[in-house]
């Protein structure tokens, strides 16, 4: 090994990087930095890839149209309310397209690429930070006094990214309200929402302006070196986020992959049960390390609180050299070098992290 290097990246994933930082494959390095499936794709991946390699002499079809029919039974909508994407990100930097304004309020902590896409496009933006003594509660009370202000574009992860939070569909619905009487377009972040289906603003999205629901296939379905996301959207707006997407954003293999994934819907049973149960186990762990404190999860990661003991970011150092990846929390807005971010993965896998941690934080 060449040594420990610094952290350096603003987002988790960055495995191939790391690996060639010290000088080993990246099959020895456990990434709990980036929240994937731990089973992996679906099993039927793999052919689905097979199958599509014949037509890498053609155009992807630039409608997703097979996809979008498979999507939209799935979620009981209409394939008009669905736009395809290159990944969610893909759409987030299409946000500054559907807002006629300069303004945009964005509900932290959160993903780093909104602020990103919006300032690229110079957009004025704006935080509110939920407090991680509250749990991250939404303060729907503020944040409609916020919006009085005047804006165009908010911005919510549900559940939360990085906090794991999960916002019911009831706080969500008065959000949309708050936002509607404002004149302020809703944008509703789900990446993390196939482990909590029930809560979705899918519905709402699909037949009411005003509000856009963003998805992704990179976690649930572990996609992501393939890029897929979609949005549901009344067809106004996916006519809208349609118009300004590339043509051929999403290539012929990601679109066959994910067909596969949809469906195996005993692969999405035993996903959700597996990070259920995981879950739980490494939270229990986290929590019986003195100086730590695990917030609440609907995802399949688990924010952590630093009460006492080293920074994160050193934290996250020291397991470097474990040939661990871990998630510093400092660069996220309204978190600091006392939080760090853990994926779900395997017993065997959590049970390697929680040794590494407690005896790094004595």
């Amino acid at each position: 090994m060449k040594g420990v290097m610094k952290s350096r990246f603003e987002h988790g994933g960055n495995i191939f990087a790391v690996a060639r930082s010290l000088g080993v494959s990246p099959s020895e390095i456990l990434d709990f930095s980036a929240n994937i499936n731990p089973l992996g794709p679906a099993p039927g991946v793999r052919g689905a890839l097979m199958d599509a390699f014949g037509s890498l002499v053609h155009y992807p079809d630039s409608d997703c149209t097979d996809l979008c029919e498979a999507l939209a039974l799935g979620h009981g909508v209409k394939p008009s309310n669905i736009c395809v994407a290159n990944g969610s990100t893909e759409l987030i930097y299409l946000l500054p397209r559907l807002a006629p304004g300069k303004r945009a309020l964005v509900i932290a902590p959160s993903f780093s690429e909104y602020a990103k896409a919006l300032l690229r496009d110079n957009i004025q933006l704006k935080h509110f930070v939920m407090e991680s003594a509250d749990g991250f509660a939404l303060s729907l009370e503020q944040i409609g006094k916020s919006l009085n202000d005047g804006f165009e574009l908010c911005i919510i992860g549900n559940p939360g990214n990085p906090t794991g939070r999960l916002y019911p569909l009831a706080e969500i619905k008065e959000l949309y309200h708050l936002c509607r009487a404002a004149g302020c377009l809703l944008v509703i972040d789900e990446a993390f929402m196939d482990f909590c289906e029930e809560a979705s603003a899918k519905h709402i999205a699909s037949c009411c302006d005003g509000i856009l629901v963003l998805r992704s296939m990179t976690k649930f379905h572990a996609l992501p070196g393939l890029r897929l996301g979609y949005a549901f959207g009344s067809e106004g707006i996916v006519d809208r986020l349609t118009e300004n997407r590339a043509p051929w954003s999403v290539n012929t293999p990601a679109q066959a992959a994910g067909l596969a994934s949809l469906a195996d819907t005993d692969y999405a049973a035993a996903t959700r049960k597996m990070i259920v149960t995981e879950r739980e186990h490494l939270s229990a762990g986290l929590a019986a390390i003195p100086g730590l404190r695990p917030f609440p999860s609907a995802a399949n990661f688990i924010l952590v609180e630093i009460v006492h003991g080293p920074a994160a970011g050193d934290l996250a150092e020291r397991l470097i050299g474990e040939l661990i990846l871990i998630r510093s929390c400092a660069n996220f807005t309204g978190l600091d070098d006392r939080f760090f971010r853990v994926a779900v993965r395997g017993r065997a896998d959590n049970d390697r992290l929680l040794g590494a941690i407690a005896s790094l934080v004595k």
